[in-house]
């Protein structure tokens, strides 16, 4: 269970202090007191950091600009609140510009100050949040630009550590937008070939008639409009890498080229029979499934096993929730600084609701989001309100089901029924996690052992 947020409150006055402790406990908060900035200090040293500071302006010795002071040395992202019976516009402009989260008068009402606690509270976890992942960003969640801390990314950087080091030829297959490019771009500037050139051609955005030329290049007069010779990306590629994304698109007699290139590491330009000799690595991608188009016919069996040596398969988003927010908050990041814009922070409910979409355009679909949704939003936290109409209506069909209470000849039966609004929220998230537990278990806002036993517990197939 997460523990409830702790503040450490400073005032000399012992009545103030007590009373201020007391309506703080009752409020679900951890509260340490101190009467000094002294022993503040001493506190703020020995322990983890606070979710907030709560500190009187003035005190003997330490004056509460001193504590906000050493609070944003030590821990920039707690909010400090300072509470004053003696206010002067050169305090309040002091204390905002030390970077006070609010400055409240004596006598102040409790219940405005507990509303001001908590948005202090939140505002001082968005910030903490998006420290981890600005955090994990640069850690060890990265190879390259390729961004993840899922067990499934771990396990495509495990792969990619080996592949750069060889000069073997690469199939990367995966849905569109789970940057297949990307990670080839990984494998080419990672190995021994970085200095050379790398040279990307999209088998299918190319009618069939030019991609042979486009590949394999012409000499002058091998067709209408073939004035001179042209080198193609093969001999542009040369001691480097090329990469064919789409590679399934090749029309039948290009795929018969294509392997002859790939067997005598030479290439003949449309035209000429002399041939060239290559000394080119070969990544090839796709998002079809290539053994399947081999039994149909319309890929051939021996290309597919040249191309095949080392093949990478790269999981969909909807496979690696873990790395949604942090993929978020890369982006973010990234067009912020691109729009000039101040930074944003994603709300926990958009955070939720962004890790509940199935991304059927995977990385590159979460990418739009979070462009369209920071050029269009109004302020620097994104609410459900900013997100696309797809995204934030899963929040009322995640709320649109009811259960009946269980009744009994003794009335309403309240362990029967709470069984039954676990089984069906558990139910909820397995549906929404595609099965998956641990991904299920994170929806629930428990561990994936907890959910096990629950599931034991309520019958439910495990």
């Amino acid at each position: 269970m997460p523990t409830s947020p702790r503040i450490l409150v400073i005032d000399d006055e012992s009545v103030n202090l007590e009373a201020l402790e007391l309506l703080l406990g009752r409020a679900g908060y951890q509260v340490t007191p101190c009467a000094s900035g002294e022993e503040a200090l001493t506190r703020l040293d020995k322990q983890s950091p606070f979710d907030l500071v709560l500190s009187d302006l003035t005190l003997p010795g330490l004056s509460g600009i001193d504590i906000l002071r050493r609070v944003k040395e030590m821990s920039p992202q707690t909010p400090v609140i300072l509470i004053t019976g003696n206010a002067t516009a050169e305090s309040a402009v002091e204390a905002m510009k030390q970077g006070a989260f609010d400055y409240i008068l004596k006598p102040f009402d409790f219940e405005k100050l507990k509303l001001q606690v908590a948005k202090a509270v939140e505002q001082g976890r968005l910030l903490a949040e998006n420290t981890r992942l600005r955090q994990q960003l640069h850690a060890r969640y990265r190879f390259d630009n390729i961004i993840g801390h899922s067990q499934a990314m771990q396990r495509v950087f495990s792969q990619l550590a080996k592949v750069v080091a060889t000069d073997s030829t690469v199939l990367i297959t995966g849905e569109s937008g789970t940057g297949k490019e990307l990670v080839a771009k990984a494998i080419h500037f990672n190995g021994p070939r970085k200095a050379k050139p790398f040279i990307a051609i999209n088998c299918g955005a190319i009618p069939a008639e030019l991609l042979e030329s486009e590949l394999f290049g012409h000499v002058k007069g091998a067709f209408t409009g073939a004035i001179n010779d042209k080198a193609g990306k093969f001999e542009a590629a040369g001691g480097g890498t090329i990469f064919l994304d789409e590679i399934g698109t090749m029309p039948l007699h290009l795929q018969t080229k294509l392997l002859r290139v790939l067997q005598e590491h030479e290439v003949e330009r449309v035209g000429s029979s002399r041939p060239i000799k290559l000394d080119v690595r070969v990544i090839s991608a796709t998002n079809a499934d290539l053994l399947a188009e081999v039994k149909a016919g319309r890929f051939r069996e021996d290309l597919y096993y040249r191309l095949h040596v080392i093949p990478l398969q790269l999981p969909p988003l909807r496979d690696r929730a873990a790395d949604i927010l942090l993929l978020a908050r890369h982006f973010g990041d990234t067009l912020c600084r691109e729009m000039n814009r101040p930074e944003i922070s994603f709300s926990r409910e958009a955070m939720r609701l962004l890790e509940l979409y199935e991304w059927p355009g995977n990385v590159r679909e979460l990418e739009n989001v979070v462009e369209r949704t920071i050029a269009l939003a109004d302020g620097p936290l994104i609410t459900p309100e900013d997100l696309p109409p797809d995204i934030s209506g899963l929040a009322a069909e995640a709320g649109t089901d009811t259960i009946a209470p269980e009744v009994t000849e003794e009335g309403l039966d309240m362990p029967a029924t709470v069984a039954a609004i676990e089984r069906r929220m558990i139910e909820q998230a397995l549906e929404l996690a595609g099965g998956v537990k641990a991904r299920a278990a994170r929806l629930l806002g428990l561990n994936r052992t907890t959910l096990v036993e629950k599931m034991k517990r309520l019958g439910m197939e495990v």
